[in-house]
Order: structure tokens, then sequence, then C-alpha cells
């Protein structure tokens, strides 16, 4: 079988530890993250914007799996990136950034407005400028609707064409649906900007030694897995019937490393609920939920085989291929063997949409994907 080429709605860089106290004045340089390890070896002290705390050190296990998810030099270096993508079939990809994981710690706007200037500024030096096939997503303050604005305007002036949203904002601000956040619907959707909404992104408490860490015991490693998909699907629940996509039928969200056929089933209860309880519905919307969840949100995946049935037997067609690069729970090492396994028997036309397509509506400026090599 040939070597098929992909796009990938999903992938990650890992930042310079010291990007935003290498490029912020000294008064918030010294606000920025920092630990030291504690004498005893099994705990660490952080400071990091006025709040100072200990928490334990991660168990080996967590830190080879951590070594694992960044032994690709592609993480850190996007020139070498571009060999390890030719070498797995991927074309153009959807970037986000790691630093931001700190984001929801913030206690500062301007401390947190600055150092997302300087991932940006970052970013378009050292990634973007690379290659036209990097899509790198801009992020923005959430502590701030009018922050987010601006930076969200700035970036699109600086070329951004995506804009990386946590699936909740900060723990300090409104949440998605919340009619506080139409200046900044309204920017995207006059911009341009998808929204890039990844997966497991919620607010965490990072003074705690595994952060996110939602079930432990029997089961849990798996529990907590699925459990990060969940906020992906109420981040897309609360654009939909909170009327913002409805209002704003220009914008487009892409949901990253969620999977895909969630979208029909909860378009289905969305549907459902509007119509029955129709009377408590505020606000009313013009369009079908379902038609608007349908059309207006992509979603990626990596290994879902329902994810293709989701296009070919519920009508879903915003499906779209993300490898997770280079994350243990993407693709990378064995993304043709992968792609291979998922399009057995597959048409064409359905191949294409899911590896090609659904991005180069969202990305049009990418350069073209080359022909499947034999």
């Amino acid at each position: 079988m040939p070597k098929i080429w992909t796009n990938s709605g999903d992938s990650h860089f890992l930042e310079p530890g010291d990007l935003w106290e290498s490029r912020l004045p000294k008064r918030l340089a010294d606000l920025t993250p920092k630990s030291e390890k504690d004498p005893d070896g099994e705990y660490e002290t952080v400071r990091f914007d006025g709040q100072t705390f200990r928490r334990k050190l991660p168990a080996s296990a967590a830190v080879k799996f951590l070594e694992d998810t960044r032994r690709a030099e592609g993480i850190r270096d996007a020139r070498l990136r571009l060999g390890d993508l030719d070498a797995e079939g991927v074309w153009g990809e959807v970037i986000f950034p790691s630093l931001g994981m700190w984001s929801s710690t913030f206690r500062t706007p301007e401390l947190l407005r600055a150092c997302m200037r300087a991932s940006n500024e970052w970013a378009l030096e050292e990634v973007t400028a690379v290659s036209d096939r990097y899509v790198v997503t801009a992020q923005v303050s959430t502590l701030s609707v009018e922050d987010a604005v601006a930076e969200l305007e700035w970036a699109a002036g600086h070329g951004f064409r995506a804009v990386f949203l946590p699936t909740r904002p900060h723990k300090s601000a409104p949440d998605w649906h919340a009619d506080d956040w139409e200046p900044f619907w309204r920017a995207a959707e006059q911009a341009s900007m998808v929204l890039a909404i990844h997966i497991g992104t919620d607010p965490v408490d990072m003074t705690q030694a595994r952060p996110g860490i939602t079930y432990r015991g029997p089961g849990g490693a798996i529990m907590n897995y699925a459990e990060t998909t969940f906020s992906g699907q109420r981040a897309a629940m609360k654009l939909v019937a909170s009327g913002a996509l409805d209002r704003h039928p220009g914008l487009k969200v892409l949901i990253s490393e969620g999977g895909a056929s969630w979208i029909p089933f909860l378009g289905d209860r969305m549907r459902e609920g509007y119509r029955q309880h129709h009377a408590a519905v505020r606000p009313k919307l013009t369009r079908d939920p379902k038609d608007i969840l349908m059309t207006q949100v992509y979603a990626s995946f990596q290994h879902d085989e329902s994810a293709v049935a989701a296009y070919e037997a519920m009508g879903y067609k915003n499906v779209m291929f993300g490898s997770d690069y280079p994350h243990m729970e993407g693709t990378y090492g064995h993304t043709q063997d992968t792609l291979k396994e998922l399009f057995d028997g597959v048409s064409d036309e359905t191949r294409l949409r899911i590896t090609q397509g659904a991005f180069a509506e969202l990305f049009p400026h990418v350069p073209s994907v080359p022909a499947d090599e034999a």
C-alpha cells in the first residue's frame, strides 16, 4: 500500500523552560515559575506570581513517562521536526504550546498578559518562521476578556490563524457560555481565527504533585485518560447552547485529541433537550443545535476506529486526523501503520476528507499535501 500523507489537527511543541524569564522585564520575570528541589529530595519548593508552595516530586514511573513523551528532538527544534513529519507522512499540523499549563495558576493580569505575548513572539520567531506547514496556535490570557481580545487581534495581525483556548477559562473568569465573552467571539470571527481547544486543559492546581488527576486506585489510569475527553465536549456544548456559534456562523472550532464520534451523539442530546425543554431554553437559537455542532465544530482523533464511522455512517463531515506528535497517546513512530489500519477498505473520498480536506477547510493557506507515494 502506498504511503498515505495526512495533515494533523493535533501536535505539541516544548518551549524553553526559561522563555518567560528571559523575555520579560526583571520585575515580571521574577514572578515567573521557579522551583528548587528540597534537601529531602522528595519535594520541591515552587515560587510563582507571589505564591510559594511545596509539592511532592513525581515518582520514577511518571518521570520516565514524561521523558518518553519528549524523546523526539522535533518537540524542541522546529527544523528537526520536519524530518520526523516527513518520515511519518504528516504534512501540515496544528501545534499547541506546553508552558500554557501554568496559565490557570496566574493571579496578576499584567504578568499573564506579558507571558502570553512573550510566548507568541517566540513562536513566530522559532516555529512559524521555519515552515508554512506549521499552524501554531496563539496564546491569550483568559483571566481578562479585554486582554484576550487585544492579544487575539495582535496575533491575527501577525499571521496567526488559530488561537489556543483551554477547555475552561481561568478559574477567576466567567465560563465560556457567559455573555462576557461575546467581544472575543466577535473578534475571532472578524479575524477568521479558528478556536483551537485542546482536551484536558481545564484549570488545574499546579501546587499538586500530579495536577489534573481525578481518579486514583483500581482503573485510575484508564479512567483519567477517558476523563480528559469530556472537557472538550463540554466546551463545544457551551459554545452551541449559549448561542455564541449561532450568532457567529463564520466562527470555526477545533476540538483536538478528543475523538470524533461524540459529536453526533452530543448533537442528538442537544437537539432533544432544545425540543423537549423549549419553553425553558434561553437563548433561543435560529438554527438547530445539532446542525450548529455538526457544521461549525471540527474534531481530531488519532486511533479511534469509530471516527471513520462518524463520517461514513453518522453524517459528520468535520472529522480530522491528528497525530498528537510526539506524545505517548499519539501515533508517532507508527503513523503509517495506524493510517493503513484505519482506512483499509475505506473509500478514497472518506480518507482524503479525514486526512486532508477538513484541515484544508480551516487552514487553506497551508501548502497542499504531496501525492501518496507508492
